[in-house]
Order: structure tokens, then C-alpha cells, then sequence
């Protein structure tokens, strides 16, 4: 399917797996602003079902939670609902609002939760989902299309690439989804 695939045919591969949407209900109940399951939840799934692997649920260490209220939860109050919810599911969740997130790498403020995904190390990471008015919603800041054609590319707007290398190296995934492919500033 490969660059043939839709944002309506990722949407459809959550959809039918239970434990995604049973992840996105329970996000969904926290009535969280401008909120979206992200990264690695929609990310390896694609990569999942692009190299012919048929799992259900995601390959993904924790369920990144981002969402954007500045005048909301900082850090401690966000790890504390981390842990309340891997109480309740048995997975690792990471809530962030990333209304303070942008400290981590000395950027200035976001402005909202899309502008923070559009500034996530990989253009294939950059990328969340959401339920609004009960219908899924994809959140791209720069498309699909390295996601889908298993790409691995530095968001534009993340300058240190350098850490992107080191989360592929770290984090194997070109040993978990071999067909990946590092655009030519990882070649070196």
C-alpha cells in the first residue's frame, strides 16, 4: 500500500483495533483540551501493517497523552495522571501538557498541541490521533507521507538531527521494521 495509503486507511487500521480505540475512549473521558494520542500509537502501527505484521494493540513502550491548556496541569500534576491511568490499563502512559513542554528543549512557547507535534524529532513521529464529536481525527503537521512510505526523516523544525539518529540507533528500529528507510542525512 505504501505511498497508495490514505489518512482515511490509517484511520481505519485504528478503528478496527479494539485496544487502540479502547485507549483513545479512555483519553477522550479525561475531557483533556486540545488533546491527541501520538507518536509511536499511530506511528508503529502504520509500520506494523506496512511490513505485513498482524498484531493487534500497538508495538509502542507507553502511550504518549499530549494535550494543550496553559492555563492547566504542569509536570507533577501529569505524571500523577500517567500513573493513575497505567493503574488502570496496565500500560505505561506519558500525559504531557505541552503548554510547558517546550522547556525540554529550550524552544519558545507552543501555541497549541499541533505546533508541538510539528516540532517532534521525526516527521514519521509527528503525528496523533484524536475522538471529536465521536469521529477519529488525524493530526499531520507535515503529512503523511514519510510515515507511510517508511521514511525516517528530522522534522524541519527540529534542529538537534543528531538525536534522531540516536533515538533510530536506540530505539532499533530498523531491526523491528527492516523495510525502514533513513533519508540521506543519516547516510553518512
Amino acid at each position: 500500500m505504501g505511498d497508495n495509503m490514505t489518512e482515511k486507511d490509517i484511520l481505519n487500521l485504528i478503528i478496527e483495533d479494539k485496544w487502540m480505540m479502547n485507549i483513545l475512549h479512555i483519553a477522550e473521558k479525561l475531557d483533556l483540551p486540545d488533546w491527541v494520542v501520538g507518536a509511536g500509537f499511530v506511528r508503529n502501527k502504520v509500520w506494523d501493517y506496512l511490513h505485513g505484521y498482524n498484531k493487534l494493540g500497538v508495538d509502542t513502550a507507553d502511550i504518549d497523552l499530549v494535550y494543550y491548556d496553559p492555563s492547566g496541569n504542569g509536570q507533577d500534576a501529569d505524571e500523577k495522571l500517567s500513573e493513575k491511568l497505567k493503574g488502570e490499563t496496565g500500560v505505561k502512559w506519558e500525559v504531557v501538557n505541552e503548554a510547558y513542554a517546550h522547556k525540554w528543549n529550550n524552544l519558545p512557547p507552543y501555541k497549541s498541541t499541533e505546533d508541538a507535534l510539528s516540532q517532534w524529532p521525526e516527521t514519521a513521529t509527528a503525528i496523533g490521533v484524536k475522538l471529536e464529536n465521536g469521529e477519529l481525527k488525524l493530526i499531520a503537521p507535515h503529512g503523511i507521507s514519510d510515515l507511510v512510505n517508511l521514511i525516517i526523516r528530522p522534522s524541519p523544525k527540529f534542529a538537534d538531527t543528531s538525536k534522531v539518529k540516536e533515538r533510530v540507533r536506540q530505539k532499533k528500529w530498523l531491526e523491528k521494521w527492516p523495510k525502514l528507510k533513513v533519508a540521506p542525512w543519516g547516510s553518512e
